[in-house]
């Protein structure tokens, strides 16, 4: 007991108390709102913080050991990435129903079972954005092509963990979690040995 609570007064010694708090924009996937808070020095600051539903993220990998991934235009970075399927939870939706359905949508793949694998943070320092990553196992795919939403243009490629790597390298795969999928696949290969 006296081990927990040394925890949670440390927990505390670096806590930032919301004075207040103002929502600045609300979009169809995050908002921004800024709050006031009281510093662990008794000083004050502002923290502008974009809050975010979550997001999954899935490693499928073929029966003949190539990883399923799909290329796209990220706006944001004015190119087009090569990155695992992922895709944002809808309000009330399980992460793994969500990795599923966005498996399906994406590439065409179902699987028959899916495996949890991390769950982290994407930028803790500005944003509340959870990604959940699974492991889609024994995948097939489905005779209808993929239902993509009308926003969303993607090509599916599928790569050895050697040309993964090279993508890495080219900057063709150039987000975290992708290169977190590769490096966990490597970790994954590593220890099979």
């Amino acid at each position: 007991m006296l081990n927990r609570t040394k925890e949670v007064d440390k927990l505390k010694k670096f806590e930032e108390k919301t004075l207040s708090s103002q929502k600045i924009f609300t979009g169809k996937v995050i908002s921004l709102q800024v709050d006031d808070v009281e510093l662990p020095n008794g000083k004050t600051s502002k923290r502008e913080i974009i809050k975010h539903p979550g997001a999954v993220a899935v490693i499928a990998i073929t029966d003949d050991g190539r990883i399923v991934m799909v290329e796209q235009y990220r706006k944001a970075m004015e190119r087009s990435l090569v990155e695992i399927p992922a895709g944002k939870l809808e309000p009330g939706e399980e992460p793994l129903k969500t990795a599923e359905r966005e498996l399906e949508e994406e590439t065409g793949y179902v699987c028959e079972r899916m495996e949890h694998v991390i769950s982290f943070y994407t930028s803790p320092g500005f944003a509340d954005e959870l990604v959940h990553v699974y492991v889609a196992h024994q995948l097939s795919k489905k005779e209808d092509a993929a239902s993509l939403d009308e926003d969303e243009f993607v090509e599916v490629i599928e790569l050895t963990l050697e040309e993964a790597q090279q993508y890495i390298a080219e900057e063709k795969i150039y987000d975290a979690k992708t290169a977190y999928a590769v490096q966990y696949l490597q970790l994954m290969e590593a220890l099979q040995k």
